[in-house]
């Protein structure tokens, strides 16, 4: 459980200079210069997902059950789990209504992400993972709207073409995970599965 815990912290603290402390950013930046703040980030972030998938992994061999959640909550999970797909494909599709309105679909894709597989999980392991990327997704989403609010530039406008694009995309990448099996190879697990 520590290393997924340092993991985490790694992972997300680096993730977060950007929204949650810009300033030390630019400090780095500056110290170490655009290619070495690249080359620190990137390390720190490699080593952190690296300690978050073992720490992770090992922890479910020997799992905490904290609960178990009812059959019924893997309907909400399969239309979190659709809507967090459109929205992480929205994030990289330009010109489309989804990134005009939300402003930051890539936040929100880890945030509907992570609620989803609370839903579903009930395993201290799990609570901690899926939990800490919540939390986070929450306040760099706040933090990056407050930064919107204050900014003088408006989003720019959405296209049906780009909106459509996302949700088809997001709906095949979401089906390859639900139906195609790219949960289990990434993974290893078959989602939304229980033994009863």
């Amino acid at each position: 459980m520590l290393q997924l815990l340092i993991g985490l912290v790694l992972f997300l603290g680096i993730h977060s200079l950007q929204s949650l402390a810009p300033q030390v950013r630019q400090n780095s930046i500056a110290r170490w210069g655009p290619l070495g703040f690249k080359a620190v980030y990137a390390a720190v972030a490699v080593l952190g997902l690296y300690l978050l998938v073992h720490g992770y992994g090992q922890a479910r061999l020997d799992p905490v059950v904290l609960w178990s959640p009812p059959r019924g909550l893997q309907n909400a999970t399969i239309l979190l789990m659709w809507a967090a797909m459109i929205f992480l494909v929205a994030a990289y599709i330009p010109g489309n209504h989804i990134k005009a309105k939300l402003r930051h679909p890539m936040t929100l894709s880890v945030k509907v992400w992570a609620l989803g597989h609370l839903l579903i999980n009930g395993n201290l392991a799990d609570v901690v993972l899926f939990g800490g990327f919540l939390v986070w997704s929450v306040l760099v989403f706040r933090a990056a709207r407050k930064r919107d609010r204050q900014s003088l530039h408006s989003a720019p406008e959405g296209k049906w073409l780009g909106t459509a694009l996302a949700v088809v995309i997001g709906t095949g990448v979401w089906a390859a995970f639900f139906m195609g099996g790219l949960h289990v190879w990434l993974v290893g697990v078959m989602p939304l599965i229980r033994a009863s």
